[in-house]
C-alpha cells in the first residue's frame, strides 16, 4: 500500500524546495557585513562557498545542506557572487563529511539555533493540531509546524517526518472532533443510532439513508414526505449545540466525509467515528431538509397561482365566443333604444321587435357568468385548488416554528389559528381571527359573505407566509436559508472592528457625505455634458429623434482576412479523440489529481477512472453508460471514484487549474488581460423525472427545465457555473461567479446582457469597487435619476427620471458597507441577500437605499454608454465570446438529446461542472495548437500580425471526435510532447 501523503508536489516544492525567484533571492540569501567576515574565515574558495550557502539555507527554509545536494544554479549563482567565488567551485565541497559537519556545528552557534528537540516536536505538533482543528489542507497544517520551529530557532526535520507529523495531527485533530461531537450523546442513543445502517423492511432502505434519499420535486405529497423524515429525525433526539464546539471547517470536512460514505461503509467505522458521522449526518439533514421543506412550499404557493392565473387567462379565452355574442346583442340593444328615442316610440315595443325582449332574458345568466369570470380574484381561483393545498398545508405549519422580529406579528397570530384548526380539526374560522396581514381586498372577499370563507383565509395566509419567507422578515428555527438577514452577513462587531482599522478595502469611502457630493458633481457635470454634445450632434453612432437619444446598433467588426485565418488555422489542428484530449491537458495542467479523496486528500489512482466520471457529466451521458461505452473501464471504477472524490470544491478547484493554465499561456494575453469577464444563462430542456422539478419559462417555450448560468473571462476561460431555475432572475447571479472563484484572474469589468442587470446589482458592484457594464435592451425607455432638478437639462427632458433620495443613502451607509464587506469576505453569496431584498412586497429601508445607490450609478453608466463607441464596442464582443462559446457546450453536452434528466440540484450541478471543466479543457488545448499552428506558419515567413490572430478564436470542435467508443490508456507516437498538424499534402511530404 502506498505511503499516505499529506502534501501535493507543488505544496511540498513551496514549502521545502529552495526559491529560485530574484525577490526571494534577495530576501533570503542576501549576506551581511558580519556574515561575509564569517565566511571569508575559511581558508578555501570550494570551503567558503560551501560555508555560505550551508549559513543561507539554515536561515531559510531553515535546515542544513543534504549530502550530496547541490543547490539550484540562480541560487547558487547569487551567493557565490556575494562572496567573490565561481560557482562551479561548489563541486569541490564536503568531499569529508567532517566538513560539513563541522561547519553545521559552527552555524548552529553563530545563527543562535539548535537541532529540533523533543520539546520542540511536541509544540510544532500542537500548533499542527490547532490548525487541523480549523482545516483538512496538508498544506495549512505543514506550514504551522514549520512556522514554529522556525519561532523555537529549531532547525527543520526531513520533509517526510514533518508530512507524518502533519498526518498524526489531523488524525487527532478528527478524533477530538468526534469527541465534541459525541460526548453529550447518551450510550443508549448511541446504541440507536447504529440501527440506522440496517436495511429497514417498513421501507426498504436503511434509516440513514431514507432521509438522503428525499425528493426535490414541488409536490403536495412530496412535502408530506419531507416533514415525515424531519419528524423521523426530531425522534432521534440530537442536540444540535455541540457543532459550535466544532471549528466551521472541520464540521465541513466532517459532512463532506458523511455525504460521500454509504451505510455499508460507515459500519466498518470504529466506534467514535461512526457515531460522529451519523450524529453529524442529522444535524445537517435537519437543517437541510428545513429549507428543503421551505423552499418546496415557497414553489407550490407560487405555482398555485401561476396556475390560477393561466386558468383565468384560460377561461377569458373560452368564453370569447359568449362575450362576442353578448357584445352583439348589447350592441343591437343599444341600436334600437336609440331608434326609440330619435323617433319617439316606445321603448320596450322596439326593443322587443329589435332584440326580442325574451332572448334578452335569456342572456341574463350568461352574462353574469361572464361578469363572474372576468372579475374573478386569482384569490378566489386559487381557493379551487384547496383539496390539493390541505394536503400539505397542515402537515407544513405544524411541523416548523416561525418567527419574526416584531412582538406581534399578526401573520404569524395567523398562523397560529390555522395550526389549531388543522390539530382539532375543524372547518370554520374563529368569530375573530387576526386580519391585518391582508389587504383589503381579500378581505372584503373573505369577510363579505353570510359566514368567513376558511379557504379564502387560509391561502391568503399562506400567501403571505410565501412572501415574508422569501424576504426574511420571518424566518423558521433550524433553518440555515431561512433566517434574519443580519445572520447571513458578517458579525456587527468585525464590521465595526474593519472599519475602524480601514481594512474593509472596499469600492467607496465610509463617510456618505464625501461619496455623495463627488457623484453629484459627477454626475451633474456628465449630464451637462451629454446634454451639449447632444444638442451639437457629437454622439458617434447616436442620434436624436424627438427629445429621445437612439443609440445605432454596432457594426460586425471581424474582417474577413481573420475569418480566413481562423479557417486556415481550424484545419491544422490535429485531429483527437476527446479522452487523448483530456488525458493532454491533464499531463499539461494535473487538473485530475485536484479531485482529492475525501478523507485522505490523495489525489485519484486511477486517472482514467476520473476522467471517464468528468466526461460522463460533460456529455450527459452519466456514469453507467460511460462505463458501457469505455474499454477498461467498469461501472464500479467510476462509481466509486466519483463517490469519495468528485464534490464541488474539487470540481472548483480542477477548473481553477485548466482557468489558470489557460490564462498563464502567452497565447491567451492576445484575447485579453484577464480583467474583463462576461455571464449569460444557457437554457437546458428537462425531460422524464427531472421535469417534475423543472420550472418553466415561457421566453424558451412551454416545456419545463433550468439554466446553466457561467462566467467567461475575456481570455475564454470558464470561472464559474452553476444551474438555476429558468424563472429566476440572473441579476441576482451575477456577483456570485466573481467571488466563489480562486483563479488568478482579477476580473475589473463585467459584462451581461439585460437579464444580469438590475439596480440593485450596479449598486453592489460600485460598492466592491468593480464596473459593471450591461447591454440595456429598450435604453431609449430607461431614465437618469439626478440629484438636480429636470429642468437644468433641458435637452435631456423625456430621459430624465425621479430624483435621488440622498437622505436615504446616508442613513443606511453603514448598512450598505456591511452588506458590501460580507459578500467580499464571502461571508455571505451574493444571490441570497439579492433575492431576500427584491422578494418583499414591502421594499426594505435596506433595499430602498441600495436601489437609490444603483440608480445613480446606473446613470452615470448610462451616460458612458451613449458617449462611448469603445464601451459599446467592448461589451458587444464579451458578450458575443460568451454567446459563442454557448454553441460549443451544446456541441459536448449532446447525449440524451441534450435534455437534463437528474432529479436532485447536486446531480444537475455535477453535469453543470463537468461540462465547463470539459469546455474549458478544450478550449486550453486548441489554444495550444493555435499557437503551434501560428509558430509553423511564421516560420514559412507568413505575415500573421496580432491584430488578426485575437479574432481567432479556440471554440472549433470540429477536429475533436466527442462520440463513439471511448479509449482511456491508448498510447500515442508524440516525439516532442504534442500531435504533428494536420499539414497540407504538399508540405507533409516536404517535411
Amino acid at each position: 500500500m502506498a505511503r499516505r501523503a499529506l502534501l501535493k508536489e507543488h505544496e511540498r516544492k513551496t514549502i521545502f524546495d529552495i526559491p529560485v525567484d530574484e525577490d526571494s533571492l534577495i530576501r533570503h540569501y542576501s549576506l551581511s557585513p558580519a556574515d561575509l567576515l564569517e565566511i571569508q574565515l575559511r581558508r578555501r574558495e570550494h570551503n567558503q562557498l560551501g560555508f555560505a550557502i550551508q549559513l543561507c539555507l539554515m536561515r531559510y527554509p531553515g535546515r542544513p545542506l543534504l549530502p550530496n545536494e547541490v543547490p539550484p544554479k540562480a541560487m547558487l549563482d547569487y551567493v557565490a557572487r556575494q562572496v567573490g567565488a565561481s560557482s562551479t567551485a561548489f563541486r569541490l565541497y564536503a568531499r569529508r563529511e567532517e566538513t560539513r559537519s563541522n561547519h553545521i556545528a559552527h552555524l548552529l552557534g553563530y545563527l543562535q539555533k539548535r537541532n529540533a528537540t523533543a520539546e520542540d516536536r511536541r509544540a510544532a505538533l500542537l500548533s499542527a493540531i490547532e490548525m487541523a482543528s480549523t482545516t483538512d489542507a496538508g498544506a495549512s497544517m505543514a506550514g504551522a509546524i514549520v512556522a514554529e520551529f522556525r519561532n523555537r530557532n529549531s532547525l527543520l526535520p526531513a520533509a517526510t517526518i514533518i508530512e507524518r507529523m502533519g498526518i498524526a495531527a489531523r488524525a487527532i485533530a478528527r478524533r477530538r472532533a468526534e469527541r465534541a461531537l459525541i460526548e453529550a450523546v447518551p450510550a443508549d442513543r448511541l446504541a440507536l443510532l447504529d440501527g440506522l445502517l440496517e436495511v429497514d423492511p417498513t421501507i426498504g432502505q436503511t434509516r440513514f439513508h431514507w432521509p438522503r434519499s428525499a425528493p426535490e420535486a414541488p409536490g403536495a405529497s412530496n412535502l408530506v414526505g419531507l416533514t415525515e423524515r424531519i419528524t423521523f429525525l426530531r425522534t432521534l433526539e440530537i442536540d444540535p449545540a455541540p457543532q459550535i464546539r466544532i471549528s466551521s471547517g472541520r464540521w465541513d470536512q466532517m459532512i463532506r466525509e458523511g455525504n460521500a460514505t454509504p451505510a455499508w461503509l460507515a459500519n466498518d467505522f470504529n466506534a467514535s467515528r461512526r457515531h460522529a458521522l451519523i450524529v453529524a449526518q442529522v444535524i445537517k439533514l435537519g437543517q437541510k431538509l428545513t429549507d428543503d421543506a421551505v423552499t418546496m412550499f415557497i414553489k407550490l404557493m407560487g405555482r398555485l397561482f401561476s396556475q390560477a392565473n393561466s386558468r383565468k387567462k384560460q377561461r377569458h379565452m373560452d368564453c370569447r365566443p359568449d362575450a362576442t355574442k353578448a357584445l352583439r346583442m348589447f350592441l343591437d340593444t343599444t341600436t334600437a333604444l336609440q331608434s326609440a328615442n330619435d323617433y319617439g316610440r316606445n321603448v320596450l315595443e322596439v326593443l322587443d321587435q329589435k332584440v326580442g325582449w325574451h332572448r334578452l332574458l335569456r342572456m341574463k345568466p350568461e352574462l353574469e357568468s361572464l361578469v363572474e369570470v372576468s372579475e374573478a380574484s386569482p384569490l378566489t381561483v386559487a381557493a379551487e385548488q384547496y383539496p390539493t393545498v390541505n394536503k400539505y398545508a397542515g402537515v407544513f405549519l405544524q411541523a416548523f416554528t416561525f418567527r419574526s422580529a416584531c412582538r406581534y406579528d399578526p401573520l404569524l397570530a395567523a398562523v397560529g389559528v390555522l395550526k389549531r384548526l388543522y390539530s382539532e380539526k375543524r372547518r370554520t374560522l374563529p368569530e375573530t381571527v387576526p386580519v391585518t396581514h391582508l389587504s383589503q381586498t381579500d378581505r372584503k372577499l373573505i369577510f363579505g359573505q353570510d359566514k368567513p370563507n376558511r379557504r379564502l383565509y387560509e391561502i391568503a395566509t399562506l400567501a403571505a407566509l410565501r412572501d415574508r419567507l422569501r424576504s426574511a422578515d420571518i424566518w423558521v428555527d433550524g433553518s440555515r436559508s431561512f433566517r434574519p438577514i443580519d445572520e447571513h452577513l458578517m458579525p456587527r462587531s468585525t464590521f465595526i472592528t474593519m472599519k475602524e482599522q480601514d481594512r474593509l478595502g472596499l469600492g467607496v469611502q465610509g463617510d456618505a457625505a464625501v461619496w455623495l457630493t463627488e457623484a453629484r458633481q459627477m454626475l451633474d457635470f456628465n449630464l451637462k455634458r451629454l446634454a451639449h454634445r447632444t444638442r451639437s450632434g457629437k454622439l458617434e453612432g447616436v442620434r436624436l429623434e424627438g427629445g429621445t437619444l437612439i443609440v445605432t446598433p454596432n457594426a460586425g467588426e471581424v474582417p474577413a482576412t481573420a475569418e480566413e485565418l481562423n479557417s486556415e488555422i481550424s484545419e491544422l489542428y490535429p485531429l483527437v479523440e476527446v479522452p487523448d484530449l483530456l488525458r493532454e491537458v491533464h499531463e499539461w495542467t494535473g487538473f485530475a489529481d485536484c479531485f482529492t479523496h475525501v478523507r485522505t486528500g490523495d489525489r485519484p489512482r486511477n486517472v482514467s477512472a476520473m476522467l471517464a466520471g468528468v466526461l460522463a457529466d460533460a456529455i450527459n451521458l452519466g456514469p453507467k453508460r460511460m462505463a458501457s461505452a469505455s474499454k477498461g473501464i467498469s461501472a464500479h471504477q467510476i462509481g466509486w471514484i466519483r463517490t469519495f472524490h468528485a464534490r464541488s470544491e474539487t470540481y472548483r478547484a480542477a477548473q481553477v487549474c485548466v482557468t489558470d493554465a489557460h490564462a498563464r499561456h502567452p497565447h491567451s494575453r492576445l484575447w485579453g488581460d484577464g480583467t474583463t469577464s462576461s455571464s449569460d444563462g444557457q437554457f437546458f430542456r428537462a425531460s422524464d423525472r427531472a421535469a417534475k422539478r423543472g420550472d418553466i419559462n415561457l421566453h424558451y417555450g412551454s416545456e419545463p427545465g433550468s439554466k446553466f448560468y457561467s462566467h467567461l473571462s475575456d481570455q475564454y476561460g470558464y470561472f464559474s457555473i452553476l444551474p438555476i431555475s429558468p424563472t429566476e432572475s440572473e441579476a441576482a447571479y451575477v456577483l456570485d461567479g466573481l467571488f466563489d472563484q480562486d483563479t488568478v484572474l482579477d476580473i475589473q469589468e463585467h459584462f451581461t446582457d439585460t437579464g444580469g442587470a438590475s439596480d440593485h446589482v450596479f449598486g453592489l458592484f460600485a460598492l466592491i469597487g468593480k464596473r459593471f457594464a450591461p447591454r440595456l435592451r429598450n435604453l431609449k425607455d430607461r431614465k437618469f435619476h439626478t440629484f438636480e432638478k429636470g429642468e437644468a437639462y433641458p435637452a435631456l427632458a423625456n430621459h430624465i427620471g425621479a430624483p435621488i433620495n440622498s437622505a436615504l443613502i446616508v442613513d443606511h451607509w453603514d448598512d450598505l458597507l456591511h452588506l458590501a464587506a460580507s459578500i467580499t469576505t464571502r461571508s455571505v453569496v451574493p444571490s441570497t441577500i439579492l433575492k431576500k431584498l427584491s422578494a418583499s412586497p414591502k421594499e426594505s429601508q435596506l433595499a430602498r437605499a441600495l436601489r437609490e445607490l444603483g440608480r445613480i450609478e446606473r446613470s452615470l453608466f448610462m451616460i458612458e454608454w451613449y458617449s462611448s463607441p469603445a464601451l459599446r464596442r467592448r461589451c458587444q464582443a464579451g458578450l458575443n465570446k460568451g454567446e459563442a462559446a454557448h454553441k460549443l457546450k451544446r456541441a459536448v453536452f449532446f447525449h440524451e438529446r441534450g435534455e437534463i434528466r437528474d432529479r436532485s440540484f447536486e446531480s444537475q450541478a455535477f453535469r453543470a461542472s463537468g461540462l465547463n471543466l470539459v469546455v474549458s479543457a478544450i478550449v486550453h488545448w486548441n489554444t495550444v495548437y493555435i499557437e503551434r499552428a501560428v509558430t509553423h506558419l511564421r516560420s514559412a515567413r507568413r505575415e500573421i500580425p496580432d491584430h488578426l490572430l485575437k479574432h481567432v478564436s479556440p471554440l472549433s470542435w470540429e477536429h475533436i471526435n466527442l462520440t463513439g467508443i471511448y479509449t482511456w490508456d491508448a498510447e500515442h507516437q508524440m516525439p516532442e510532447g504534442f500531435r504533428p498538424l494536420r499539414l497540407p499534402t504538399p508540405i507533409r511530404r516536404a517535411a
